[in-house]
């Protein structure tokens, strides 16, 4: 499996099908970028200037909502994951 390092976080996002109003399922590639994803890993956390280290506030099998653009697209034993730095996550969904 992978593991991240210093701050940033995997991240493998959650398939929705898209439908239009009129209830026309949308082709994958016309579809908006998904902005939830799921926890994988996550790595040790951020070293701040002084040496200090703050700890990441998500966990693996969180839910979390990340910025729309963020994030760098890897594919990794046929799955494809987001690998982002923790500050381009939004929220963590209940």
């Amino acid at each position: 499996m992978l593991k991240p390092l210093g701050d940033r976080v995997i991240l493998q996002a959650q398939e929705e099908e898209e439908t239009t109003v009129g209830g026309i399922v949308l082709a994958s590639n016309a579809q908006e970028k998904p902005q939830t994803a799921k926890v994988v890993a996550v790595g040790n956390g951020r070293v701040l200037d002084n040496g200090e280290k703050v700890a990441p506030s998500v966990k693996e099998g969180d839910t979390v909502l990340f910025d729309k653009y963020a994030g760098t697209e890897v594919k990794y034993a046929d799955a494809t994951y987001l690998v982002v730095h923790e500050k381009d996550l939004v929220a963590i969904v209940d």
